[in-house]
C-alpha cells in the first residue's frame, strides 16, 4: 500500500515538529529530573525541614567563586558541623568594588554528588539575577539541612563531610527572574540581624 506525497509530508512535519519541541523541553524536564532526583550534585530545595534530628553528624563545608564577574564572594565560614536533620545557617558575602552595577547569577552545587538528594535548602540564594550595586557589600544567608535519610544510604550513610559551593556568573544576557527589590531588603534584614556561625 502505497503512501502519497501528502501523507509522508504530513508524517515528516509531525516528527520534526515533535523533535523540535523535545529540544526545547529538554532543559526544564533534565533540571526537574535533577532536582527530584538530586542527580549531579543538585540539591534540593524544602518548604520545611524534618521533624527527626539524629545524633550523627556530617560536616558542611562552604565554598565560593566567581566566573566571570567582577566581584569579590566568599563564603564567612568555611565549615560547620551539623546533625542529621538539624538546620544549618551560613552566610556568605558578596562585594562589589567597581564603580559600576553589577548584574550576577548564582549556581551551585554540592560534592560529592550523591550526597545531592540528601542536601536541603530552606532559604537560598541562588536562581535568580542579583544586582550588586558599586561598593555595595550584601551578606547571602542560607538555611539548610542534611536529611536523616542519608543513614539508610549505603553509600552516602558513610560521608563525614558535604562540600556546598556557589559560584556567580555574569547575567548581562539571562532573561529569568529578576532581583525583587523588597524581597531583598527583607532577605538582607534577615540575614543582618543574624550573626554568622
Amino acid at each position: 500500500m502505497a503512501l502519497s506525497n501528502r501523507t509522508i509530508a504530513l508524517i515528516a512535519s509531525a516528527g520534526v515538529a515533535g523533535m523540535v519541541g523535545l529540544a526545547y523541553a529538554a532543559v526544564p524536564l533534565y533540571d526537574m529530573f535533577c532536582k527530584v532526583t538530586g542527580f549531579g550534585g543538585t540539591t534540593r530545595v524544602a518548604t520545611q525541614g524534618p521533624s527527626q534530628i539524629l545524633d550523627q553528624t556530617v560536616e558542611v563545608r562552604f565554598d565560593a567563586n566567581v566566573a566571570d564577574a567582577p566581584l569579590q564572594f566568599r563564603a564567612l565560614q568555611t565549615r560547620q558541623t551539623v546533625q542529621l536533620g538539624q538546620h544549618g545557617l551560613a552566610f556568605y558575602e558578596v562585594k562589589n568594588p567597581t564603580n559600576q552595577e553589577v548584574r550576577v547569577i548564582a549556581a551551585y552545587n554540592v560534592t560529592p554528588h550523591y550526597a545531592g538528594p540528601y542536601f536541603n535548602k530552606l532559604e537560598c540564594f541562588c536562581f535568580s539575577e542579583r544586582v550588586i550595586a558599586p561598593g555595595e557589600t550584601r551578606k547571602l544567608p542560607v538555611v539548610y539541612f542534611v536529611a536523616p535519610e542519608l543513614v539508610t544510604d549505603r553509600v552516602a550513610g558513610k560521608l563525614e563531610t558535604i562540600t556546598l559551593s556557589y559560584t556567580f556568573f555574569d547575567s548581562s544576557a539571562y532573561s529569568g527572574p529578576r532581583d525583587q527589590p523588597v524581597a531583598r531588603k527583607a532577605a538582607e534584614g534577615a540575614a543582618n540581624s543574624a550573626s554568622p556561625g
